[in-house]
């Protein structure tokens, strides 16, 4: 699978990070867009640098190159995630303001009929949030916040990122076996 990957600058860049290094596991083919603020927050709540994660992705792109392969729907891609995705960008994807390669990818994944997953980070929402969101999932997109699932019993953090990156895998159709999943009180 061809998958685009987005980081944007909320909190969260864990996510981001994660499923880098859980889609490479499954041999995926890796495109990378990380915006500034997306490296800011990455260093602030990782403590690593952009070349650190471009290192995981096969083809890493500026957030300013809409002249790349990615900002085109002749391009094929199978799917793309923002991981985590700012309010700002859920936003500027959900009004067609393709203002930056994030957004443009993104909008070309929608117009395509591609899977697109957008793990918002934001707690609460207001009712324009909330009617972005609708707006999206009309349009076809996934809205995936990721929301933390305590039945498989967390000792970690990392284990609360790997049960919500196990959920995106999910959606992209790459299940993992090693998923830890609900099977009913025992």
């Amino acid at each position: 699978m061809t998958i685009v990957v987005g980081i944007s600058g909320a909190s969260g860049a864990i996510y981001g990070l994660r499923l880098l290094e859980r889609l490479r596991q499954q041999g995926a083919i890796l495109h990378l867009i990380l915006t500034r603020s997306g490296e800011k927050t990455l260093f602030l709540e990782t403590g690593k640098i952009a070349a650190d994660v471009k290192q995981l992705a096969d083809f890493s792109y500026s957030i300013e190159d809409i002249s790349c392969r990615l900002a085109s729907g002749s391009y094929p891609t199978d799917a793309m995630v923002i991981a985590p995705c700012s309010i700002h960008t859920m936003s500027a994807i959900a009004q067609g303001i393709s203002s930056n390669l994030l957004v443009r990818a993104a909008d070309v994944a929608l117009k395509e009929r591609r899977r697109l997953i957008l793990m918002v980070r934001e707690s609460p929402l207001h009712l324009g949030h909330l009617r972005n969101m609708t707006a999206l999932a009309e349009m076809g997109a996934i809205v995936a916040p990721p929301v933390p699932a305590f039945y498989h019993r967390p000792q970690t953090v990392m284990d609360l990122v790997d049960h919500t990156i196990d959920r995106v895998l999910d959606l992209l159709n790459l299940a993992d076996a090693r998923s830890r999943r609900w099977e009913g009180p025992k």
